[in-house]
């Protein structure tokens, strides 16, 4: 699931976005407190995009040591990616094809997941025709 989760994030993004959540969460097992927890909680509630987030509801309630493998094996799997494209820049000066957007949504729909029945829904909810990637029947 975490690795689908990062096809179409442009891999730098993926991987220090992987890295951040798993430091974070390294953090508050190893150290605690509210500095540490505090920056968890900063992660996870980041408005710019919801990659941490779905990496880390992803894992949820699996207990912290697998959360913690599974994002180091994540970690391990974007490096590579990197390196090849790196290596595919460097040797033959070809860029990596652009990436579709996965999100069909400018922004997410809500930061926390809420038991209130009046909760907002987000962009993804409505249909919009003129987001890129969306193919429409003309």
């Amino acid at each position: 699931m975490i690795a689908n989760a990062s096809i179409g994030v442009e891999t730098c993004d993926a991987f220090y976005s992987t890295c951040e959540l798993l430091e974070a969460l390294e953090a508050v097992l190893e150290v605690g407190g509210p500095k540490n927890k505090a920056k968890l909680a900063t992660v996870l509630s980041n408005n710019c995009d919801d990659f941490q987030r779905c990496l880390y509801y992803c894992l949820a309630g699996r207990g912290i040591v697998q959360m913690l493998e599974d994002l180091e094996w994540l970690a391990g799997i974007l490096k590579a990616r990197g390196q090849i494209e790196g290596e595919e820049i460097r040797k033959h000066g070809r860029q990596p094809l652009p990436l579709v957007n996965p999100y069909v949504a400018a922004a997410p729909d809500a930061l926390l997941v809420s038991a209130s029945a009046d909760f907002q829904e987000g962009p993804s909810w409505w249909f919009d025709p003129k987001l890129p990637g969306i193919i429409t029947e003309d």
